[in-house]
C-alpha cells in the first residue's frame, strides 16, 4: 500500500469515528444501578482491627480454601509457617495486610504509625465483574446484593480478574482445570441462618455484618462523635446480642471507603490513616460498567459501528477501482 493510500485509508477511518463519536458521547454512560433496600454488607473499621487473623483462618475452613504456598522469596523471614499469603490468589479470598511508616510506633498514625486493612471482595452495587462476564458465570442476587460465582458455568476467559477495578477475583493457577475465587460473602452459611465467617470470629468487631442502610448509620454515629468518647462497638452482627468492645472513638479520616468508589460497593471502610496508604485503589464514583455498556450499546446499536466502518471502507474501495492504480497497470 502506498503512502497515499495509507493516508485516504485513515482519512476514511477517520471520518466513521467522527460519525459515531456523537451518539457515543451522548451514551456516556448509563444510568448507574442502585443499591437494594435489603441489601447486606460489611463495615471494616481498620482503628480496631489487631491484625490477628482470625478473619482468614475462618474463612479458608468456611470455604474449603487449601493454604497458599509461601513464596520462595518471603522464606527468610516466615520459615515455618504453614499459610502466610501476601495478598488476595486464587487459594485465598480474604487478607490482612499492613501498612507501616517509619518507626511505626503508633497505631492508626499516618507518620510514624502502622494500620491494618482487610482485603476481600466489596461486592460492587453495580459490579464490573458480572457486566464483562460472557457467560453468566458472575450474578449478583437483585435482594442481598451479594456477587456470586458460579463454577459449573465459567469458562475461565478471566475477564472478571481483568474488569473488577479492585483487583478481587484471581484465577487459580494451581488447579488444572482453573477457576476464578473471590469472596461470595459466605452466602452458603447465610442460608443457614449465620453470618459471614470472617465477622463471626473478629473479636474486636473491625468485621462488621449487616443490612447496609444499619451500617451507614452506624457509620454516621461514628464520624460524628468526638475522639476519646466512650463507645460500644457491636462485634458480628450490628443489633446482636453479642457483648460490645468496649473503647473509645479514635481519630478517623473524615472519609468512607466504598461509599462512592466505582459506584459504591456494600463493604465500606473506616480508618485512621489515608485509604491510599492502605493500599486501597483509588476509583472513581462513576461504575465503570455503566461505561463500559454505555459505549458498547450505542456503538453497536443496529449494528450502527459496523456498517459505518463497512460504508468508508467500501468507499475507498471503489474509489480505487474506479481511478485505478498504477501498480495494477500491465506492463508492456
Amino acid at each position: 500500500m502506498s503512502e497515499v493510500d495509507r493516508r485516504d485509508f485513515l482519512k476514511t477511518a477517520g471520518f466513521a469515528t467522527a460519525a459515531t463519536a456523537a451518539p457515543v458521547e451522548a451514551a456516556i454512560p448509563r444510568s448507574p444501578k442502585q443499591i437494594s433496600p435489603e441489601a447486606v454488607g460489611m463495615l471494616y473499621d481498620s482503628t480496631l482491627c489487631n491484625g490477628c487473623k482470625a478473619c482468614m483462618s475462618a474463612c479458608k475452613m468456611a470455604n474449603n480454601m487449601p493454604a497458599d504456598a509461601v513464596p520462595e522469596s518471603l522464606s527468610g523471614w516466615n520459615k515455618g509457617t504453614w499459610d502466610s499469603p501476601e495478598d488476595l490468589s486464587g487459594r485465598t479470598l480474604n487478607v490482612i495486610r499492613l501498612y507501616r511508616n517509619g518507626a511505626a510506633e503508633v497505631k492508626d498514625r499516618e507518620i510514624d504509625g502502622y494500620a491494618f486493612v482487610k482485603r476481600h471482595c466489596l461486592h460492587c452495587v453495580d459490579p464490573s465483574c458480572v457486566s464483562v462476564c460472557p457467560v453468566g458465570a458472575m450474578s449478583k442476587d437483585p435482594a442481598s446484593g451479594i456477587v456470586s460465582y458460579d463454577p459449573d458455568v465459567c469458562i475461565g476467559c478471566r475477564y472478571c480478574a481483568y474488569g473488577c477495578p479492585f483487583g478481587v477475583p484471581q484465577f487459580d493457577y494451581t488447579d488444572p482445570f482453573g477457576k476464578i475465587a473471590k469472596c461470595q460473602f459466605c452466602v452458603h452459611l447465610q442460608k443457614q441462618g449465620k453470618i459471614p465467617a470472617c465477622c463471626d470470629v473478629c473479636p474486636t468487631g473491625a468485621s462488621l455484618f449487616g443490612p447496609v442502610k444499619e451500617l451507614e448509620q452506624e457509620i454516621g454515629r461514628r464520624l460524628a462523635a468526638a475522639p476519646g468518647t466512650p463507645y460500644a462497638f457491636a462485634r458480628g452482627k450490628i443489633g446482636g446480642d453479642r457483648p460490645p468492645n468496649e473503647s473509645t472513638i479514635p481519630h478517623y479520616t473524615k472519609a468512607v471507603y466504598g461509599e462512592h468508589e466505582a459506584g459504591g460497593t456494600q463493604v465500606r471502610y473506616l480508618a485512621g490513616v489515608p485509604f491510599p496508604d492502605l493500599g486501597l485503589p483509588k476509583v472513581g464514583s462513576q461504575s465503570p460498567a455503566s461505561i463500559a455498556e454505555g459505549m458498547q450499546h450505542t456503538l453497536y446499536h443496529w449494528l450502527i459501528a459496523p456498517i459505518v466502518a463497512f460504508a468508508g471502507l467500501a468507499f475507498l474501495a471503489r474509489r480505487n477501482m474506479a481511478h485505478g492504480r498504477p501498480d495494477d497497470e500491465p506492463k508492456s
